[in-house]
């Protein structure tokens, strides 16, 4: 898993000219009073390094589980902080925390969608979140001094002893274990906490992965940001108004994200090294705008508007960690790793693996075995949802023609080029993964390669055509009547069942999990599929399945027993991973 790649927008920016430190308009900010050390040494059973969205959530859900948690922040918040829109796929989370009413009430701005100029011409094309999520339509763009402070308060509110401008120096260890964290308050003076765990949440900083040598940075995404935050900026016409809006230019592409401040973030991804250079020749803030004069829709947007905050530069963000659990640690948010941000999705990763690793650290605290299994399933969960934005991320980078430059050269898949698998790629941008919303949409207004695309339509077609074999013998569902009782099924050459780890209500549990061609990282199943899987032998029919099945269930259950599994059955042989119903 080397060569992968991080970014979320996490960097800076706050409403003045100085935005160290700040509180958005109209906020009483709040300080835990100072106190004075009444001892060098502490213990709590888990510390937490970072309190930004990774490190609030994991503290969070941990505190929940009765779990003695320190969370050591060296900034005090609010503090400044680039990356301002959200996915929808965060609100469960939110709502998780118990802090999504603060979030609604918070006055942020709704985010639809995303609109952008990207692919084969310069018209503005949109695609909405409801396309893909009926439950969670819409998600936020973020003012994210006031966002992650929500979070941290939530934490505090929760039993979290959250201690702000302590910043930790150095991870302990005993031989290879974690033992707790030395730290600093600002006297001068240098404290240590020990603990049974350690959870990195130190952001793109990266306390451990520097510490251990964890990082490795992504090939593909040599990309640096410059950004301001601009007033007076237009917004998209409605129903867009609340979309983040990008642009593809000559030399990269550009970020538009309206604030309910009224607000705009602005910003410019370029390559890294032209980057630095022409920063290092025009200064950072002509270099922005000359990126913005290179894109009309946004330069346009930005006629009469002026920037009040940066601008900041970030840079060499793309990597992950080797690494993400270890003896008495776990890595969290940017700490394990970082994609492009081109798809938003540093909080989001930041908040999935903060639910992830709180679960794991409760598993671990409680039983070793399952905890080194939980260690396993952890590391495997993140880097499965982290691959599945960096291959959409380096598809939709393959597919924009609006402009021929070195960095859109530099960052086409080309075909034949052998450096990704077409398959592969389609699984886990399309097949193997919850849609987002964008799947679709680069293939209609880019162009992929065309082993990309011909693997696309390889794998509709045969989907397509399984479905239709199915809908044909559906003639009397559950009875003899129908040719599906009487085939006989056979697995697909590499399906695997494993007892592993599985993610529970608040910790990991032991369960299955199914490996098959369109899900090669594996996914969690039920015991029904387990069982459905481990019958079928490629001699037994339907039928017998079917009834060596029912006798399982309780009195009455046979009839809801026999179509679960029938309707198993059918989902398996459309997805390919029952590779053959002979006689149907």
């Amino acid at each position: 898993m080397k060569g992968v790649n991080p970014w979320d927008g996490q960097g800076t920016g706050k409403p003045t000219s100085s935005t160290k430190n700040l509180p958005w308009p109209g906020q009483q900010v709040w300080r835990r009073p100072a106190s004075r050390l009444t001892t060098m040494e502490q213990s709590h059973q888990v510390v937490v390094i970072g309190g930004g969205p990774g490190g609030s959530t994991t503290a969070t859900m941990l505190a929940r589980r009765g779990v003695d948690v320190l969370l050591l922040e060296r900034e005090h918040f609010p503090r400044e902080h680039v990356g301002e829109s959200l996915l929808p796929a965060s609100i469960p989370v939110l709502e998780e925390l118990g802090v999504l009413p603060a979030v609604e009430q918070a006055g942020f701005l709704r985010k639809w969608g995303a609109t952008m100029v990207w692919g084969r011409d310069s018209t503005p094309w949109s695609w909405y979140f409801k396309e893909t999520n009926q439950r969670y339509p819409h998600s936020y763009q973020v003012w994210r001094p006031q966002f992650d402070q929500l979070l941290l308060e939530n934490s505090r509110s929760n039993g979290v002893d959250v201690r702000e401008g302590h910043r930790v120096v150095e991870v302990l260890f005993d031989g290879a274990k974690a033992t707790g964290v030395r730290y600093g308050s600002g006297n001068g003076a240098l404290s240590t906490v020990h603990a049974e765990m350690v959870v990195d949440a130190s952001g793109q900083g990266g306390l451990l992965a520097r510490e251990l040598d964890l990082r490795r940075w992504d090939p593909f995404f040599q990309n640096l940001a410059v950004y301001g935050y601009f007033t007076g900026a237009q917004r998209l016409p409605a129903p867009d108004e609340g979309n983040i809006f990008i642009e593809a230019a000559g030399h990269g592409w550009l970020w538009n994200i309206p604030l309910h401040t009224g607000w705009a973030s602005i910003g410019a991804v370029v390559d890294s090294p032209r980057g630095q250079e022409g920063i290092k020749k025009a200064g950072a803030e002509r270099f922005l705008k000359a990126q913005i004069a290179q894109a009309p829709h946004t330069a346009g947007m930005l006629r009469d508007a002026e920037m009040v905050s940066g601008p900041h530069v970030v840079k060499d963000w793309s990597y992950v960690c080797d690494q993400l659990v270890g003896d008495g640690y776990v890595l969290v948010g940017d700490a394990a790793c970082f994609v492009d941000p081109l798809f938003s999705s540093g909080v989001h990763l930041a908040l999935m693996s903060g639910v992830l690793a709180a679960a794991y650290v409760t598993t671990a605290l409680k039983d070793a075995e399952l905890g080194a299994a939980a260690a396993v399933a952890y590391q495997e969960l993140y880097f499965k949802e982290y691959s599945h934005f960096r291959e959409m991320a380096r598809l939709f980078y393959s597919s924009n023609l609006a402009a021929e430059s070195y960095f859109w050269e530099a960052r086409r898949l080309l075909d034949g080029a052998g450096n990704f698998s077409p398959r592969h790629a389609f699984i886990q941008a399309v097949a193997g993964q919850p849609p987002q919303g964008y799947e679709r949409a680069v293939l209609d207004q880019g162009r992929a390669p065309e082993d990309f695309l011909a693997s696309v339509k390889e794998v509709e077609s045969f989907r397509a055509g399984r479905r239709a074999r199915v809908e044909a013998a559906r003639t009397a569902p559950g009875t003899a009547a129908s040719p599906l009782i009487h085939s006989v099924p056979r697995l697909a050459e590499g399906v695997r069942l494993e007892r592993k780890a599985v993610v529970g209500a608040g910790e990991f549990l032991w369960g299955y999990v199914l490996t098959t061609v369109s899900q090669p990282d594996g996914t969690p199943c039920s015991n029904l599929v387990a069982r459905l899987i481990s019958t079928i032998d490629g001699r037994t029919p339907v039928s017998q399945i079917l009834a060596r099945m029912a006798d399982t269930g309780g009195s009455g259950q046979e009839a809801q027993i026999r179509q679960s599994v029938l309707t198993a059955l059918e989902i398996l042989y459309v997805d390919g991973t029952v590779e053959e119903l002979q006689g149907l």
